[in-house]
């Protein structure tokens, strides 16, 4: 059968500040709907979405006709559904609870689902909920789904964001589903071995629970990839933050970029990517955006200073990051309600400081034009809740091609958002969408 050129349309259930959508946009799809509990989420969203409709709502009261009426969606058939719930109730971080109410976000994705009638579903989680009593969750939402009338991947998979051109290890749950009568998607095999301060290929993947397998295990035993980028090929480019005090007061500066590598070239958009199907933004490429100094005291600075690279600081437990291996996790911290904790960050490899926002962003592959809340707190959360948008693109493509699409390069530039709503504090995000926040 042949192809068919066409942009599938797809939902974004706890959308954050939108790394699976842009994935999911880069393969080929346009998303039309986008939902998050969280307005600040919210509005960084609809800023770098501008022509996606943004509802900030919780699932749990949300229904699928809302959904539909609110976008532009209708009664169209939709394509995928994806999303990840929180997952702190999951975490392997935390304590664990089973009867943790986040829990129960993961039956009201499923509940979304079935009302939405998706050809495919992606259901994104962390490695702690294919092991132990929270496998239970997982087994109960697999039957769930196949009485409903889908199958699904009992096979699921555990994926490492390093295997596929991220320069950070970051392992993640992704089960996979479709409609009766469609063609099941595959799991996308790694395209990058992981770098590592040798020199080679770093750590393989880890096993999973029952019935949950790295798939970098399975595939790069028997695979001659090349190395993926590592830390230094993802900020090296980027101006040293040091020379620029106004960073003390705003997260941006027009200045003059160093010599990218291969991997920063496309994150800059200073060349075109055969398989990104994403709209192009407006942006000015002269712009540092999203790098808000950190101002640390001098006994951290000397602390920072003589801890080794690719070791823990012994006080703070920081990371300091090695120029030749990858990021380790970016973790998000707690939300506002739940204490405003922000996780640790890791420390720059050459400079005795923690990364800027930016410098995340890029750990995590987000392309220079995607901007983040103007705070520290905020944008490291956004970068630390959300897939890696390479990951997300390599499972959305291999929905594209369980679809037989044929993916077209939209010739429409965008133009960002209102660059105000980066800047609003939580009761002015409040506001801006009419919600209450128990």
């Amino acid at each position: 059968m042949p192809h068919t050129p066409y942009r599938p349309i797809a939902v974004d259930l706890f959308a954050g500040a939108g790394g699976m959508s842009l994935g999911f946009e880069q393969a080929g799809f346009d998303v039309l709907a986008a939902v998050d509990i969280d307005p600040i989420h919210c509005a960084t969203h609809q800023f770098n979405f501008p022509h996606t409709s943004v509802l900030c709502r919780s699932v749990v009261d949300l229904t699928a006709e809302e959904i539909r009426n609110r976008s532009s969606i209708g009664d169209r058939q939709i394509d995928v559904v994806f999303g990840g719930s929180p997952c702190q109730g999951f975490s392997l971080m935390g304590k664990r609870d089973l009867y943790d109410p986040r829990n129960s976000l993961v039956f009201h994705f499923q509940r979304l689902v079935l009302a939405l009638k998706p050809k495919f579903f992606v259901l994104e989680n962390v490695r702690g909920l294919t092991i132990g009593k929270h496998q239970q969750v997982l087994t109960s939402l697999i039957a769930e789904f196949k009485a409903a009338g889908y199958q699904v991947e009992e096979n699921y998979q555990l994926l490492n964001a390093a295997r596929y051109g991220v320069p950070q290890s970051r392992e993640r749950l992704f089960l996979l589903g479709c409609q009766v009568g469609c063609q099941l998607p595959k799991y996308p095999v790694p395209i990058t071995a992981i770098a590592s301060p040798g020199g080679g290929a770093g750590e393989q993947g880890r096993r999973g629970g029952r019935g949950a397998t790295s798939h970098s295990t399975l595939h790069t035993q028997h695979l001659n990839l090349e190395v993926g980028p590592n830390v230094w090929d993802a900020i090296r480019d980027l101006p040293k933050v040091e020379d620029y005090p106004e960073l003390f007061q705003q997260d941006w500066i027009e200045c003059t970029y160093g010599k990218p590598s291969d991997y920063a070239l496309k994150l800059r958009s200073l060349c075109a990517v055969e398989d990104d199907y994403s709209y192009v933004r407006q942006f000015d490429s002269r712009l540092l955006s999203s790098s808000w100094r950190t101002k640390h005291t001098a006994l951290s600075i000397a602390r920072f200073h003589d801890t080794p690279q690719g070791e823990r600081e012994p006080i703070s437990r920081f990371y300091k990051l090695h120029p030749q291996g990858v990021c380790n996790t970016l973790r998000a911290g707690t939300d506002q309600q739940r204490g405003a904790f922000t996780s640790p960050r890791p420390i720059h490899p050459f400079t005795p400081r923690c990364i800027t926002v930016r410098e995340a962003a890029r750990l995590h592959s987000y392309p220079d034009w995607f901007r983040f809340h103007v705070t520290k707190w905020h944008g490291f959360r956004q970068v630390g809740n959300s897939v890696p948008p390479l990951l997300a693109k390599a499972i959305a493509t291999q929905i594209i091609r369980a679809l037989n699409v044929r993916p077209e390069k939209p010739a429409i530039v965008q133009s960002l958002g209102d660059e105000s709503w980066l800047h609003l504090k939580m009761a002015q995000a409040v506001r801006l969408y009419a919600i209450e926040i128990s």
